[in-house]
């Protein structure tokens, strides 16, 4: 199952000044330890939650910086993409990492994450996970939240339309159930989107 799904910024291109690394948007689908919390807890938790989540964001970014610097592509490889240009998830850097227990949750994660322009991408899910599932089910949520909701043109942008993530993740990623998908279920999926996110 996945635990959560994040937006984020990142500053992983070189030369790019390193700023504070903000969570724009994000989704967490298990309740990790709220379950047990007393009333007078719940604050505590979700606070802790946030600390976590942004947590994740910063590991993302780092990795992110290092993808870039392993590369060993000029600076001019990694020029800003216009907002009305189609975007290409193929060459945009990728990867996973495992979070051990309590860094920073109470049990490992791995982390699957993408990098598009100043935005990261990432699922949050247990460990035992397909992976390859959990990679396409990444694109296939990244595609739509950037040609629909034109995330690459200001990230203030996630933030004003979290309702239309919210669909987005209600069709592809269900209560965090990674889907198998074959392709003509996922065109007609697109079509669904499409027809959801013009209302």
């Amino acid at each position: 199952m996945v635990h959560a799904f994040l937006i984020h910024t990142v500053r992983c291109r070189p030369g790019e000044e390193t700023g504070h690394c903000r969570v724009l948007y994000s989704r967490v689908f298990s309740l990790e330890g709220l379950e047990d919390a007393g009333c007078r807890d719940l604050e505590t938790e979700r606070l802790a939650r946030k600390e976590q989540i942004l947590a994740v964001a910063r590991q993302v970014e780092s990795a992110c910086q290092m993808s870039q610097q392993a590369s060993g592509k000029p600076h001019s490889e990694h020029l800003i993409q216009l907002p009305d240009e189609p975007v290409s998830l193929q060459d945009a850097p990728a990867g996973v990492f495992r979070l051990p227990t309590g860094d920073p949750f109470r049990e490992d994660k791995t982390v699957l994450w993408l990098a598009v322009q100043s935005l990261g991408f990432a699922l949050v899910c247990d460990p035992h996970e397909n992976l390859m599932l959990a990679e396409s089910t990444l694109r296939l949520l990244v595609k739509p939240l950037l040609d629909h909701l034109k995330l690459l043109s200001s990230g203030s942008d996630v933030l004003l339309k979290a309702d239309k993530t919210e669909v987005i993740l209600s069709k592809l990623l269900p209560n965090g159930q990674l889907l198998f998908l074959n392709e003509q279920f996922v065109l007609g999926l697109e079509k669904e989107l499409s027809t959801s996110l013009c209302k």
